[in-house]
């Protein structure tokens, strides 16, 4: 199908739905079609989750050589509630600039949650959703497969995170008001490729046919208001964030952390997130449909922006076409699935015979890496002594091998790291969370992992047929409330790429998801919610910790910290770099989140109330490095770096902050600054 008849169709089959959706609404007891556009209670709000920015290990790629050295820009939680008027039901929604959300942060989260709003927000209304940048703080997890390449449980960048999602939660809930939501489709074309093709091509026709460009190109936006003005933005788009690559060693909210910037730039007022869909299959790297020149090794930077750019605009085609929701109302319910041990029904697996899964098991394809994305080979705690470092620190000296049935049922693929039944516990968590979410006219099929788009697909249609509402209108909405890796299509599994050595829980783990979702869907359909399930233990007071403490900070030899080292001119032209380097303190030894005078760095203007703060550090005309100069283990080289915006004239200046840490481990601020330079 041609991109313009598809859109038509989209836009058809939206304004063409009323009747599906009203008697959607009416089998779950939710208000109809009358008093949807009136009928919301919504709010918007956004929180600084920005970790440790400098000497901790990165998440995203499980590379020990990546290691933060800075800061390109800040990763935020952006939190939303939509809520029934009448009823007072309501879904709290988190997209969070994070590589992954880990079982850590839902339950950490709903705890406290409860503390704050009691029994308001739970596990069935709430999710928590990651963007997948590749380039956000590592160490969050309570897992060991997730926090092998920080060395361990990393808790101050944990904490920032889960403060940033407080924060966001609390400003969304004291703007909570009576409100609109309305509901686009766009799609984009020019931001996506199949990184999986010899996967992609072993699925039927019919469902090659739905993506007939091997991407999934659909855009879907909500857009909330209140008072008439629009307060938040969701849009909703398939594409991994690995624009920057392995390469990159600062902190980052990649091409949708930069969509989202871009949007929040045009209009402060606005919170506006980009979230993921079924994009386990989906690069930003269009050299793959040879779109683009280049290669894994390519301008990264350059295509964080232009992917970035391109979903921003994808966002406005579809808020240009958004209309008020058909339905209203709001539902929500949540199942936690051990999916170590599920019996499986043959209407849901292709041969129609019955099945079932095995407790997690990585693949050799998986030591390969998405090698599409990577510019080297990751999963560095396979690499011989890292492994064993951590064995050893967890108390197992050899990996046990899996029963025969277990080798069995992961067949064809190749196990190489038996991850659910490695002592002293799985080192995945295996009890994960299956989430179902109605707001009004959209249905969002919440998954604790990747989903490639086929398989993306046959969930979708299971939800669009249990409630009867149009294709268009359900998403997989990946990344959710939990991470276990991947999930391909039982024939994709038998390629054994990347994406089918990294589907934990064996060939039939797709399968095992359509039948929870089938019978949440009907369950919803009949106004009804079944139990929830046993939740997963708390096991974070059983992390390991193999990174040590950095030492006390000593300055730079015949310096003093916050002294400006570098030569700076008096002047600069707009379009210019420039680049200012202080003798500073390890920038993790106090994480700060946020704030023009409580951020690390800031670009201030003379103006006639004195020195005001330009750009910060969250701008994209700055960023920061950190060094330990000449090999010292003490003392710390800060640059920051100002790409002089078009436009920008008038007298500024470059201001640093740090923290000393004594030997004592006491904490002192600093902070230093240019002298005058004139722009213009």
């Amino acid at each position: 199908m041609s991109s313009v008849s598809r859109r038509t169709f989209l836009q058809a089959a939206a304004v063409g739905a009323t009747a599906a959706t009203a008697l959607g609404a009416a089998s779950f007891g939710e208000t109809g079609p009358a008093s949807a556009a009136s009928g919301y209670l919504v709010g918007a709000g956004k929180g600084d989750m920005t970790g440790a920015i400098a000497g901790q290990g990165m998440m995203g790629y499980s590379d020990m050589e990546q290691v933060a050295k800075g800061l390109l820009q800040r990763t935020w939680a952006r939190a939303y509630i939509i809520a029934d008027a009448a009823t007072g039901k309501r879904v709290l929604f988190i997209t969070a600039d994070i590589a992954c959300v880990f079982v850590s942060h839902h339950q950490t989260l709903l705890a406290e949650l409860a503390k704050r709003y009691g029994t308001t927000y739970t596990a069935q209304n709430v999710n928590i959703n990651a963007t997948h940048n590749h380039n956000s703080c590592g160490g969050t997890a309570w897992d060991y497969a997730y926090v092998l390449a920080a060395k361990g449980h990393r808790h101050n960048s944990f904490r920032a995170e889960i403060d940033g999602l407080l924060d966001a939660v609390a400003a969304a809930h004291a703007s909570l008001g009576p409100g609109t939501v309305e509901l686009g489709h766009a799609e984009l074309h020019d931001a996506s490729a199949n990184r999986s093709m010899p996967a992609f091509e072993l699925n039927p026709a019919a469902d090659r046919k739905h993506f007939p460009d091997a991407i999934d190109p659909q855009v879907t936006a909500i857009r909330l208001r209140r008072g008439g003005a629009v307060i938040g933005e969701i849009t909703w788009f398939a594409t991994h964030g690995t624009s920057l690559t392995d390469a990159n060693f600062l902190i980052s909210a990649d091409n949708k952390g930069y969509a989202a910037y871009l949007a929040e730039q045009r209009d402060p007022n606005v919170v506006s997130a980009h979230a993921q869909t079924n994009a386990g299959d989906m690069s930003p790297n269009l050299w793959l449909r040879k779109m683009h020149p280049g290669g894994p090794t390519a301008d990264h930077r350059a295509n964080r922006i232009i992917i970035g750019r391109r979903q921003d605009q994808a966002a406005q085609a579809a808020f240009r076409a958004a209309r008020p929701m058909t339905a209203g109302g709001v539902d929500s319910a949540t199942r936690y699935v051990d999916m170590a041990n599920v019996s499986i029904d043959g209407r849901y697996t292709p041969h129609g015979k019955a099945a079932r899964t095995s407790p997690a098991m990585m693949g050799a394809a998986a030591a390969a890496t998405s090698q599409e994305d990577n510019t080297r080979s990751q999963l560095g705690f396979l690499n011989e002594g890292v492994r064993n470092e951590f064995a050893m620190a967890l108390g197992a000296g050899t990996a046990p091998t899996p029963d025969p049935w277990i080798v069995d049922n992961q067949a064809p693929k190749a196990i190489l790291f038996p991850l659910g039944i490695l002592p002293p516990r799985p080192w995945i968590e295996q009890t994960l969370p299956v989430q179902l979410i109605r707001i009004g006219d959209l249905v969002l099929a919440a998954l604790p992992s990747e989903s490639t788009i086929v398989a993306g697909l046959r969930i979708r249609r299971i939800v669009a047929d249990a409630l009867k509402v149009p294709l268009e209108n359900v998403l997989l909405q990946g990344y959710s409330n939990g991470y276990s890796q991947y999930t391909v299509t039982p024939e994709e599994y038998v390629a054994q790429q990347y994406e089918g050595g990294e589907t934990m829980f064996g060939r039939w783990t797709l399968c095992a998801y359509m039948q929870e979702f089938d019978a949440m869907a009907r369950a919803m359909a009949r106004g009804t919610r079944l139990a929830a399930g046993r939740r997963p233990a708390d096991t974070s007071g059983l992390q390991p910790d193999l990174l040590g403490s950095q030492p006390a900070d000593t300055p730079i030899p015949g310096r003093r910290f916050g002294q400006v080292i570098s030569k700076v001119p008096a002047a600069a032209k707009p379009g210019t770099t420039l680049r200012v380097a202080f003798c500073g303190a390890y920038p993790s030894n106090r994480i700060r989140r946020g704030g023009s005078t409580t951020g690390y760095f800031a670009v201030e203007k003379l103006t006639a109330r004195g020195w005001t703060v330009a750009y910060d550090d969250d701008h994209e005309s700055t960023e920061m490095t950190w060094e330990r100069p000449g090999g010292s283990p003490s003392a710390s080289k800060v640059t920051v770096t100002w790409r002089v915006p078009r436009g920008a004239e008038g007298d500024y200046r470059v201001r640093y902050y740090g923290d000393v840490k004594s030997a004592s481990g006491a904490l002192r601020p600093i902070s230093g600054a240019t002298g005058r330079i004139k722009v213009g």
